[in-house]
C-alpha cells in the first residue's frame, strides 16, 4: 500500500511529530510506502510531492512547522479540483490519504471522503483547540507556553512604566489560548471570542488595578469583540475558505483605555511566534500519538474517521463530526476567571 500524507492550514508545533510516527510505523511494522504532498491541498491538486521514508523523517520530532510546507488552498473552490485531485493520486499510485489538519483541512477530507469516495484518515491539529471532536489539539500547549512566558515577561515591564499592557494572541473564534495563558500569567482582564466584553467594564477593572499600585495586564484573542460594535480588523481581506485575516483589537482596546483612563497603554500583538519554534513535550507526545494511530486506521481500513484524543485515550471518530461544530468556552469556565480580573 502507497499512503499518501499532508499538512494543511496554518503551521503548528507538532506536524513533524505526526509524520515521523506515520512514516516509522507504518514502515516498520506494515511495510507500507510513503509520499509526502506538498502545500496542503495544493500537493494533490497540482501534484507536487516529495519522498517519504524513515531516513527522512529522522532528527524531526523537535522541529517546528512542517517539512511538508502548507498552505490554505481549497480545492474544492478550484476548478475541477476534486477530479485533479482523482487523477494525481491514481498517477503516484495512492491508496489512501492521511490529512493533518484543522477545521478546514479536515472539512476537505470529510467532503472527499463521504461524498466522493477519497480514502482519508484525518489527524486534528490546531493552536486554538476548538475542535469539538477531540479533548486537546497538538499544538495547544505550545502556544499556550509561549503566551504565558510573553506575559510572565510583560508584567515586569509595566510594572516598571506603571502602564497598561494588552497582549493580543490568537483566537478566532474560541478563547482557549487566551484563558489559558491569561489564567497562567496572572493576567487582570481577559478578553475571549464567545463572550462579548463591556469596554466600560474593562475600563474600571483597569483603573482598579491602577487604585491598588499594580499595572494591568490585558490579555485579548483576536477575534473578541465589543458589546456594541463588530469584529475589529485591519483589513477586510479573506483567504480561499472565506475566512476574514484578524488581528487589530489589540491595538484598538489600547487606544480606548488610554483614552478613557488617562493611563498609558501600549500593545504586544504575539502573532504567528504563537505557533513557532520547537513543540512542547506534551505536543510531541500527543502528535506522535495521533499518528501511530492514524496509520492503524489506514490498516484497518477505517476512512473516514479522524483520530482523538478522549481522557487519555486515542479514538476515532466520523471527521464529518468532528467538523461540524467547534468547540468553544463553556460561560461557567470563563466565569472562574472573573474572581481574577480588576
Amino acid at each position: 500500500m502507497r499512503v499518501g500524507v499532508l499538512t494543511g492550514g496554518g503551521d503548528c508545533p507538532g506536524l513533524n511529530a505526526v509524520i515521523r510516527a506515520i512514516v516509522r510505523k507504518g514502515v516498520q511494522e506494515y511495510g507500507y510506502d510513503f509520499i509526502g504532498f506538498r502545500d496542503g491541498w495544493r500537493g494533490p491538486l497540482e501534484g507536487e510531492t516529495v519522498p517519504l521514508s524513515i531516513p527522512a523523517v529522522r532528527g524531526i520530532l523537535p522541529r517546528g512547522g512542517t517539512i511538508l510546507g502548507s498552505s490554505r488552498t481549497n480545492p474544492l473552490g478550484a476548478e475541477h479540483g476534486v477530479r485533479r485531485i482523482r487523477d494525481n493520486l491514481a498517477k503516484y499510485e495512492v491508496d489512501s490519504l492521511i490529512t493533518i489538519g484543522g477545521e478546514d483541512t479536515l472539512g476537505v477530507a470529510a467532503t472527499l471522503s463521504d461524498e466522493h469516495g477519497i480514502k482519508c484518515v484525518g489527524v486534528p491539529k490546531t493552536i486554538d483547540n476548538d475542535l469539538s471532536a477531540t479533548d486537546y489539539t497538538f499544538g495547544f500547549d505550545t502556544a499556550v507556553g509561549i503566551a504565558t512566558e510573553a506575559i510572565d515577561r510583560l508584567h515586569t515591564t509595566a510594572e516598571s512604566h506603571m502602564r497598561v499592557l494588552v497582549v493580543e494572541v490568537m483566537g478566532r473564534h474560541a478563547g482557549w489560548i487566551a484563558l489559558h495563558s491569561g489564567l497562567a500569567g496572572g493576567a487582570n482582564v481577559i478578553l475571549i471570542p464567545e463572550q462579548r466584553f463591556d469596554i466600560d467594564q474593562v475600563c474600571a477593572w483597569v483603573a482598579s488595578r491602577f487604585r491598588a499600585s499594580y499595572a494591568p495586564i490585558v490579555v485579548v484573542a483576536e477575534g473578541a469583540m465589543p458589546v456594541q460594535g463588530e469584529m475589529i480588523l485591519k483589513d477586510g481581506s479573506h483567504d480561499s475558505f472565506g475566512h476574514v485575516r484578524l488581528s487589530g483589537v489589540g491595538e484598538w482596546l489600547a487606544k480606548e483605555i488610554e483614552s478613557r483612563t488617562g493611563k498609558e497603554a501600549r500593545t504586544t500583538v504575539l502573532g504567528h511566534v504563537q505557533r513557532g519554534g520547537t513543540p512542547s513535550a506534551f505536543d510531541r507526545w500527543l502528535a506522535t500519538r495521533f499518528g501511530l494511530h492514524a496509520i492503524d486506521a489506514v490498516r484497518d481500513g477505517d476512512f473516514g474517521t479522524m483520530v482523538a484524543l478522549k481522557g487519555t485515550g486515542i479514538v476515532r471518530v466520523p471527521i464529518a463530526e468532528a467538523t461540524a461544530r467547534l468547540k468553544t468556552v463553556d460561560p461557567a469556565l470563563y466565569a472562574e476567571a472573573g474572581v481574577f480580573f480588576g
